[in-house]
């Protein structure tokens, strides 16, 4: 939590301070209207993740007339606006309308036949327990339901940047038509066991312990 001073002092005089939130009348000036006002932020961002989850990420507003559209995204400035500049009031009614937004959004996807997404997932668990989520794209992984677990999801964008970073998997693969990936191994460093170069290069390893590391 970031607090603003009132002013700006220039030259020996105080002026307004045109930063966000730098307001007298800024709903983060205290504690009580931030805490007010931050119940009502949470609500809207609420409505937004819901609509992402039943939708897809910016899907929704795709859905619906230009019209229907314009309006939408005349209320998210309104609602931004009275975030970085707006009073407790401001942030009420702003926000309040911001879900009526979303939720004229959903009820004219579905009139028009809009179909909610319907995300496609594999899940698999690694060695350690850790339960893992497959899906196709970003806007699936927002979809995907945890169902109370500790459960990883990775898009296939992300796991072909994963793939990237470890060639030597996809080059065994393109060499070896239907090879199977059971594990993945660097190659060790020798250098790693030599706790120190006091003795040289020409000492036995045996006769010195305390050079090793372990």
């Amino acid at each position: 939590m970031r607090w603003y001073d009132r002013g700006v002092a220039v030259m020996g005089k105080l002026k307004q301070d045109s930063r966000p939130l730098g307001s007298p009348k800024s709903w983060a000036k205290t504690p009580g209207t931030y805490i007010s006002a931050q119940a009502y932020i949470d609500g809207a961002d609420h409505a937004a993740v819901m609509a992402e989850t039943k939708w897809g990420v910016d899907r929704l507003r795709l859905l619906v007339t230009p019209e229907l559209r314009d309006k939408f995204d005349r209320q998210r400035y309104l609602t931004n606006a009275a975030i970085w500049h707006g009073d407790l009031e401001d942030i009420r009614r702003e926000t309040a309308r911001m879900v009526s937004a979303w939720t004229a959004l959903d009820k004219a996807a579905e009139a028009a036949g809009a179909q909610p997404l319907d995300p496609v997932v594999w899940e698999l668990a690694l060695e350690d327990g850790t339960a893992v989520a497959i899906v196709r794209d970003a806007s699936e992984a927002r979809a995907v339901s945890h169902d109370g677990r500790k459960l990883a999801v990775y898009s296939l964008e992300e796991i072909g940047r994963m793939l990237t970073n470890y060639r030597e998997v996809v080059d065994a693969k393109l060499t070896f038509p239907g090879a199977v990936v059971t594990a993945i191994r660097h190659p060790s460093d020798p250098l790693d066991n030599i706790k120190d170069t006091l003795g040289g290069l020409d000492y036995k390893l045996d006769d010195a312990p305390a050079l090793m590391a372990g």
